[in-house]
Parts: C-alpha cells; structure tokens; sequence
C-alpha cells in the first residue's frame, strides 16, 4: 500500500504531493488539491470531471451549473476573490490567476448551511417578535376605549364637582346679600320710628301755641316753656352704603389650571430594538463568583473626597471628586491627564463612552459634556430638569438620572448623541419608578441584557427596567446580622454574566445579585464607605472609596471556565 493512502495519514495531492487533496478527476482517475486544479484542467485534450473528493462513492451525480460565459462547460470551482462559479476555460484564460479556487460543492454546501440556519432563526426568533409587537399593538388599540373613556369620566366628574362648589358658593353670597339687605332695612325702620315720634312732638307743641296764642290768657302765657332748642339738634341719620359685588375676572388660562391639568400625548418613537444574531446571543464563558474576592491594587487618587470611577482600559481611570478636577490615572496613581469642568463647576459624575472619551454631568449649570481630545464640548442642555447620574450605554447611548427644579419629579432620559430618544418615569399605573427630593444619587448602568438598573438612594433599592422601561424588579437588600444598618445603595455596575453590583455605604459592602434581583453574595476586601462603582471589559470590579479617596480594584470572578 502506498504510504501517503495509509489510513494513518493524510491524504495528500497526487500532483504536489504537499498539500492535502480536496478534488478528483472521475476521467483521469486522479486526485488533486485546489491549487493544482486549474493546472490539470489546462489540458483541453480532455473533458474533465472534477467532484468532491468527498463525493467519491456516492451515486448521484453532481449538478454543475452551466458557464454563463463559455458554451457546454459546467463550472465545477468557485473564485473565492470574485464570488462567482467559475469553469476550467475560466481559469485557463488567466482572469482568475492567483485568485484562491475552492469546489463548487463545497461552496454550495457552506451557502445551503447558511441559508438552513437563517431560515431557522427567521422562523424561530425574527417572525415570532414581529408577531408579538402586532400583537401588543393590536391590546394597546383595544384598550384606547377603555382608558380614554376613563379620561373623559375624569372630565366630567371634575366638572360636577365644580359645577357643584360654584353653586355653593353663589348661595352662599346670596344668603349673605339677604342678611345685609335684612339688617338695612331694619336699620331704616328704627330711623323712621324715632324721626315719626318727633314730628308727632312737634306738632302738639305747634298747636298748643297756636292755643295759647289765640286765647289771650296769662296763665298760659306765664307757664309756656320753650323747647325749641332741644328741636334745633336734628336726630341722628343713619348713613348706610349698600354693598358692591366685586367680580374676579377669571380668563381661560386660570380656568383650566382650576379644573385640573391633562398631560401632553407623549409619541416616542424609539429606535427598533435590533436582535442579536444567534452566535452573539450565545452566552459568554461562565466566570464563577470566587469563594474569596481579592484585592490586586489600590490608587491613592489625592482627592478629600472621591465620588466617581470610570474604567477608560484595564489599568487606566477617570476619576472625580469634590473640586473641578477630573484625573485619568494609572493603578499607580500615577496622573495621567488632569481636566477641568468648563464652568470651573464641580462635576456631578462621569462615564466613559465606548470611544474613549469621557462624558460628566455638571449639576449646577445642567449641562451634559463631552471631552475629546482633551476639548470640551457642551452637548446636551436641560431646561426645568438638572442632571444627575450618567452612563454610556452598549450602543453608545447616553443614560443620565435627573430631576425637576421643584424636586418633585425625577426620571431617567436616554440620549443618542443630544437626541432625547426615551424617557423612564412612571410604571404601567401610573406610579413614579424613582423617589423624589432635593440631592438624592441615583447612579444608572445598562446590564448585559439591556435592563437598566438605579440604585435609588433615597427609596434605599435597586430599581431596574427593561429596555423599553417597563418596571422589572425593586431589590430592599438583605439583613443577615441584627447590627447591620438598613440597606444603602450609592453606585452600581454590571458585568459579563448579567450580574448586578451596588454599593451599600453604610454597611461597607458590595451586593451581587442576578439579573432577576436574586441576591447572590456580599463582597467585603476591607472596604470603608464604598461610593462609585465600575467593572471593566475583563470584569474587574474597580470601587470608588468616598472617605478614603481611594480606589480599590477587586477580582471577585474566576478566570476560568
């Protein structure tokens, strides 16, 4: 038997005897690889049938197509440059010289893989969630009755209970009017009365000196007494001024706010979210959590205080604190770059988008900026909103967590460049997601599944949404021992296996939960009022130390699967 056709080696080329053969020539009874493949179909002597060599043994016979270009030839290579099936004329006539051949059945059967695995996902994956979103639009059209007509009995409702006060209120003012009319007219009367009784005075005094007058006798005379002077002081009169109706002129403006507000419409049109292909939907490689996280370095970072950590590589990284300064370090604490906010203002925080470059909030002046090239630009200015929290998202979306100037609204705004693309308020009834006051962190981070998670400081949980911010879970923390203090989160993070990790500051630990809120594991190293939180692309857990000024970074999954 011949050594190179031992089933214990390869086979190789009958021509170069160097390569492993891939072909067969059914005519010559020759095997050979893609190299030497144009060079036996130079001899146009012969007719040759080149297959598979895959194929040898199998009865069907192998359908060529015809060469478009030369008449009764079957292309039997394909030209991996060009993309075409090409025939042995092609390759004799030297337009494909150089070019890498390879079996057309071959070719064809990579082709027919593919198009079985797209009709597979298509079917399986792509065609269902078409459907699924028909379906919501078809439930969210037959509900519009329903809640708008909830809307309209709201109005109607309102309008009773006003229509009901005004009348109150108008029988109320005329009662009022009856009473003032009452007391007037009796007021009147008992001015009458007393001037009536007067004038009755008089005129018996009148007479009685006409009596005496005429009747000549001194004894009347001598006892008339005078009371003329006690008639001089007219009586009293009562002045009485009748009231006014003052009519507040209500214009439709303060009609309106009386009768109550109604949102905008809000029609957000947001971008579609794409599918992963079903290789990225792959999971990544499982990292257990180790039994015991370790510390592998610590960078004394200068500030007093220190808020914020953003990984720009695995050794480099944007920190910030209580002053205008923004620093890029190594795990030295070697500086690097030093930036200050362009209003000279502190920043509220900072991310590292995926080009590198850094993004800050800046609380005072609600601005959110960007910083490339050591240039600082202003790309995002709010108006009756102030900044707070940011991240950079897995489609280099920005996710910022902000609140109104009254302090009684908060949200979280995802941005695609300076766009506002989603905004994340309240849960299906209505009811605000986020707690509401002056200065509450609410650090964000997108996980691997693309939930968006806040750590809500002042509703002391993890708040975590879906892409389209439908509310998902609420995590309060847990209590294992009775001197641990209620659960407070500052910053959060997540990793490659869709982990979440937050900061809890007064208990000085790292919590661990799964992408379902299920807590998994405390991570401990000594920390002292850990603050901000960032893992990097090797899921290093890089912790942001408030009181310290240091950062800590900690390895707490294995390296291996």
């Amino acid at each position: 038997m011949h050594p190179r056709r031992s089933a214990q080696e390869v086979l190789l080329c009958d021509l170069c005897e160097t390569v492993p053969l891939q072909s067969h020539c059914e005519l010559c009874n020759i095997n050979f690889c893609v190299n030497c493949v144009g060079k036996h179909l130079s001899d146009f002597s012969k007719d040759h049938r080149i297959v598979s060599y895959s194929c040898l043994g199998r009865n069907a016979a192998p359908n060529y197509p015809n060469c478009p270009k030369h008449a009764g030839k079957h292309c039997e290579l394909h030209c991996e440059k060009c993309d075409i099936p090409v025939c042995s004329t092609c390759v004799s006539s030297g337009k494909h010289e150089s070019h890498r051949l390879s079996e057309f059945l071959e070719k064809l059967s990579v082709k027919t893989q593919r198009q079985q695995e797209d009709l597979e996902e298509l079917e399986s994956r792509i065609y269902p969630r078409y459907k699924e979103m028909a379906s919501d639009i078809l439930t969210e059209k037959a509900e519009l009755e329903t809640k708008y007509g909830k809307l309209t009995t709201a109005a109607d409702q309102q309008g009773e209970i006003l229509h009901q006060e005004i009348t109150a209120i108008v029988n109320q003012r005329k009662s009022v009017i009856q009473e003032m009319k009452n007391k007037h007219l009796s007021t009147l009367n008992k001015n009458a009365d007393e001037i009536t009784q007067k004038i009755t005075e008089l005129k018996q005094i009148i007479s009685d000196l006409k009596s005496i007058l005429e009747s000549n006798d001194v004894s009347l005379t001598s006892a008339y007494k005078s009371r003329n002077s006690e008639f001089r002081t007219l009586p009293p009169k009562v002045q009485i001024t009748v009231p006014s109706f003052s009519a507040l002129k209500i214009g439709k403006d303060q009609l309106n706010e009386m009768f109550g507000s109604l949102s905008p419409l809000s029609i957000n049109t947001e971008h579609g979210d794409t599918m992963k292909s079903a290789e990225a939907v792959s999971s990544p490689p499982v990292k257990p959590l180790l039994d015991e996280p370790r510390l592998t370095a610590t960078i004394h970072t200068g500030y007093s205080r220190l808020y914020s950590v953003s990984c720009l590589s695995e050794d480099q990284v944007w920190t910030h604190g209580n002053n205008e300064i923004m620093n890029l370090l190594n795990l030295r604490g070697k500086l690097l770059t030093s930036i200050q906010t362009k209003s000279g203002n502190e920043p509220e925080d900072v991310a590292v988008t995926r080009e590198g470059n850094l993004v800050y909030t800046d609380y005072r002046n609600k601005t959110i900026n960007l910083v490339k090239n050591k240039q600082i630009r202003t790309v995002i200015t709010l108006q009756g909103w102030t900044p707070y929290n940011i991240c950079s998202t897995a489609s280099d979306d920005l996710l910022v967590t902000m609140i109104s100037d009254d302090y009684k609204q908060y949200k979280v705004v995802r941005y695609s460049g300076s766009t506002e693309t989603q905004s994340i308020q309240f849960d299906d009834q209505g009811r605000s997601l986020y707690s509401t006051g002056d200065y509450i962190n609410k650090y964000i981070s997108e996980n691997r599944n693309l939930d968006i998670c806040v750590a809500d400081n002042g509703a002391s949980a993890v708040v975590v949404v879906n892409q389209s911010g439908k509310f998902r879970f609420r995590y309060t923390g847990q209590r294992f021992l009775i001197f641990m203090k209620s659960f407070d989160p500052v910053g959060i993070t997540t990793d490659s296996q869709s982990q979440i990790l937050t900061a809890d500051f007064d208990n000085n630990r790292i919590h661990i939960l799964d992408q379902d809120g299920q807590f998994l594991r405390y991570i401990h190293c000594d920390l002292f009022s850990p603050w901000g939180l960032r893992v990097d692309i090797r899921d290093n857990l890089f912790v942001a130390e408030r009181d310290t000024a240091k950062v800590k970074k900690i390895q707490y999954l294995s390296t291996s699967c």
